[in-house]
Parts: structure tokens; sequence; C-alpha cells
């Protein structure tokens, strides 16, 4: 098979509408073949080592998380992905190490939150995104806790999540508590939770 060839084939076997540098390297397949896909539009450069391929539906949530592999969905992003908000974001928040700097990103659609390394690890898990790709998002407790940290989030849109967590199967008040303490938004919590529950 010549590198036009595995190129085409790499492309047909994309799930996410994104190809590296190295998956392109891993399959033999030269730079010059690259630049002629690139050329001709059926790809195009994203970020540093990203190529989004043109004929596929584009997951910007996973886009994003590849070229920004620190950033994790927060906030009301994150509210949205897990079903506890029916407002579609406007503008996606990711969470990030302090410290962490990319020039790139504030030409993004992106509210950026930095947090000190002991809480940047803090509840996250991986999850599918609305078009099926994998990315990493704060859990539910982690994200009750992180909008009521600060200024930001619409106390609607807190009001319907709190009540729609408090009749939840699934709460785990006991993680809730854990991180609403290391978040420092206890007292926060508990008013919440003596109402509702």
């Amino acid at each position: 098979m010549n590198s036009m060839n595995r190129m085409k084939n790499l492309i047909s076997k994309s799930t996410s509408g994104i190809i590296s540098t190295q998956e392109v390297f891993e399959e033999n397949i030269t730079r010059n073949t690259l630049n002629k896909f690139i050329k001709n539009g059926e790809l195009t450069r994203f970020g540093r080592g990203l190529y989004t391929i043109n004929s596929a539906w584009e997951d910007d949530f996973f886009s994003l998380q590849k070229k920004y592999r620190k950033g994790i969905y927060s906030h009301d992003t994150a509210l949205y992905l897990l079903g506890y908000s029916d407002r579609t974001p406007s503008i996606y928040t990711m969470t990030f190490p302090k410290g962490y700097n990319s020039p790139s990103i504030k030409q993004e659609n992106i509210k950026v939150v930095r947090v000190i390394p002991d809480n940047y690890d803090l509840g996250i898990i991986e999850i599918q995104s609305p078009s099926n790709n994998t990315i990493r998002i704060y859990n539910l407790e982690r994200t009750l806790c992180d909008i009521l940290r600060g200024k930001g989030s619409d106390i609607q849109i807190i009001n319907t999540a709190m009540k729609k967590y408090a009749i939840s199967k699934e709460k785990n008040i006991n993680l809730l508590m854990q991180y609403a303490e290391q978040l420092k938004v206890k007292d926060k919590i508990l008013r919440y939770m003596e109402v509702l529950l």
C-alpha cells in the first residue's frame, strides 16, 4: 500500500474526525503526502500536530480537549454534559492546573479556570461526548462544589442542579461533603442540602 492509500485508510478509520502527526508517522505516511491532503482541503491543521478531517462531523468537546490535554470540562459545561442543565453552553468552561499556559487558548471559545494542583485531579471522570468520543470532565459532586465557588454560575442553573441532585438515586452525599470540605464550600453545600433533603 502506498503512502496516499495509507493516508486514505487512516482518515477512513478515524472515529473522532481528528488525526495526529504521530498517527501519520506510525503508519509510515510521508510528510509530503500529509501536505498534499492539507493542500487539497481534506485535512486542516487544528493545533500542534493535530489535523481535522474536513468531511467528518466536528466534535468541539473532543477537539478542544485533544488540543488542550490538561483541560477538564467543568462548571456549567460539566453540568450540561452530565445532564444536569438543559442550557447548551455558549462558551465552554475548562479547568487547568495553575501554571498551565498556552498562548493560543485566548483565541478559543473557552472560559479558563485555574486551580492548585491538589484540587486539579479531584473528581476527574471520563464520559462520552454528544458525538460519542471519550472526554474528561469533573464528576457531579465536584461540579456542584465548583459552581458554588466564586461567581459566574447563574443562580437558576445552580438551583435546578441542586434540586435534581437531591432527588437523584445516584447521589453520593459523603463524597459531596468530602469535596465541599476540600474546596472550601461546605457551608454553602450544607445550606442547600438542609433545604432540599
